[in-house]
């Protein structure tokens, strides 16, 4: 069993530090920031003072934290893990940021002596419980090969995609693919409950056909129901969507429709629903058609 860094224990990363100690590693956590969560600590959970203590305690560290900036203070900041890396130890970040930044990041990295590997994860607050996220991993393969049994603790879908910054890539365009979904089934909902249908049913009729999809199953049930909190926030996919715009304006992209979806969300914002679960997208639909399916 492994020495194991956590750093990040939000919505995603509680559940996730909590099944590594499941599968019998014992975690430490930087209390740099405020407190450890209790219920993490104890026989498989150590607090210390600072984030470089984590990393001179453990083999490997863990990044769940929210954007490319935390990553690069948790990394190189004051105090920030770099000061306590060397040679035999293994970063892996398994937040969603910038693939160009994770190359720079694992270059400096590697400067220490230290291992990099990004791999971000989908599947949501769900997932992350149930340890059936699915993981898109870039760096280095024997890094891989020795990060596996970990990533098998939290996921099910665990693939190698290629170099430093290859998983990053792969999470953006898993976001693009979850964004477009969402929208679709949201208009498609809305369509029918304009058009004097029970959205219900037509989700019913829906899911045994072609059109059918884990997103009409999971949040076309929320959009029906209306239950909006928050499993993966909306603030959190913008930030995703602008790493996937930001990334097409360099390469000479033009993607059309994720730049839809991000206007949507950048309505449910301005209606106060930064922190609604993405599948809220609907509402800003709705604001604009001055209709909602929930009163159908």
């Amino acid at each position: 069993m492994a020495d194991i860094g956590f750093i990040g224990t939000g919505i995603m990363g509680k559940p996730m530090a909590k099944n590594l100690q499941n599968a019998g590693h014992r975690l430490f956590f930087s209390e740099h920031r405020g407190k450890a969560p209790a219920e993490l600590l104890g026989e498989r959970g150590v607090a210390v003072a600072s984030l470089q203590e984590v990393a001179q305690a453990a083999e490997i560290i863990i990044l769940m934290v929210p954007d490319t900036p935390q990553v690069s203070e948790v990394l190189f900041g004051e105090g920030g893990l770099a000061g306590g890396l060397a040679a035999g130890k293994l970063v892996i970040d398994m937040s969603s940021i910038s693939p160009g930044a994770t190359r720079d990041f694992a270059r400096r990295v590697g400067e220490t002596g230290a291992g990099y590997l990004d791999a971000p994860v989908s599947g949501g607050e769900v997932g992350a419980r149930n340890a059936s996220l699915s993981i898109m991993v870039g760096g280095d393969a024997q890094a891989f090969e020795r990060a596996l049994p970990l990533f098998r603790a939290l996921g099910k879908n665990i693939t190698h995609v290629g170099g430093s910054g290859a998983g990053q890539t792969a999470k953006v365009a898993n976001q693009i693919i979850v964004a477009l979904n969402i929208q679709a089934v949201a208009e498609a909902l809305l369509f029918a409950a304009r058009n004097d249908a029970d959205p219900a049913r037509v989700r019913e009729a829906l899911m045994g056909g072609f059109a059918g999809s884990k997103i009409l199953e999971v949040h076309g049930e929320r959009m029906i129901e209306g239950r909006f909190e928050p499993g993966f926030r909306i603030g959190l996919h913008q930030k995703d969507l602008n790493l996937a715009l930001a990334g097409a304006r360099e390469l000479g992209l033009n993607l059309p429709n994720t730049a839809n979806a991000q206007q949507v969300f950048s309505t449910c914002v301005a209606l106060g629903g930064s922190d609604w679960d993405h599948s809220a997208l609907i509402k800003g639909l709705e604001h604009m058609a001055n209709y909602s399916i929930r009163d159908s």
